[in-house]
């Protein structure tokens, strides 16, 4: 596909797309910081084990559940939340804790999201206690009005709508007036469908109907957004 001419995908954009936007939704994993610092690596490794210290399965059987649960619930933690009823809290800790040192501050990340006009929030599939750790390491706690994290979408994770609904509502967000930028496409088909603009960043364009635009570099989007 010739994504310069495709009329519904736009890797760069004219400002006026944006002129309406109010209230900017981030997510935080791959999206605030690139995917080459590899966190999920260490936060799936640390699921697997989890899955199989828990509930008493071979590596491959724990590593195949967790993909599985991902797949078809959104998060591993929601799959296992609704088969097997565990308390979130203790998993969350468990495969957060890991190693943040391949994060580094990006103070020109941070001086375009802080001149963003209007409410500038994260939500994210993760907690909100990691979502701190994280925004502390790359120097973006304090470019934000609010953190959201899965447990206040009471529990429901993205890609789910009464996820949305539910943090969109805590935060007060016109829809109408917000804009989200994610690295998972398939979790802005709900803010495309509510009426959100939508920002797929990722290293490589996956053009769906539900996306408005693509990046593969956040900070020079949004520096072009500005301009």
């Amino acid at each position: 596909m010739d994504l310069a001419r495709h009329p519904r995908y736009l890797t760069r954009m004219p400002a006026s797309h944006f002129s309406h936007v109010r209230t900017w939704v981030f997510d935080l994993d791959n999206t605030l910081y690139p995917p080459s610092a590899r966190l999920f690596d260490q936060i799936e490794v640390k699921m697997t084990a989890w899955v199989m210290r828990e509930l008493n399965l071979s590596h491959a059987q724990a590593d195949h559940l967790r993909a599985a649960y991902w797949a078809n619930y959104g998060t591993t933690l929601a799959g296992l939340m609704e088969v097997h009823d565990i308390d979130p809290w203790p998993y969350l800790e468990d495969v957060h804790d890991i190693d943040l040192t391949t994060l580094t501050p990006d103070p020109d990340l941070a001086e375009k999201i802080r001149a963003l006009p209007g409410r500038r929030i994260v939500y994210t599939n993760g907690d909100g206690p990691y979502a701190a750790r994280v925004l502390a390491a790359r120097g973006l706690a304090d470019a934000f009005d609010a953190v959201y994290g899965i447990e206040h979408a009471g529990w429901h994770p993205k890609p789910e709508r009464r996820a949305f609904e539910t943090v969109f509502a805590a935060d007060g967000i016109d829809p109408g007036t917000a804009a989200m930028f994610e690295d998972d496409a398939r979790n802005l088909a709900e803010p495309y469908a509510m009426g959100l603009r939508t920002v797929h960043v990722a290293p490589s364009p996956d053009p769906q109907p539900h996306i408005h635009h693509h990046t593969g570099d956040l900070a020079g989007f949004l520096a072009d957004l500005l301009a």
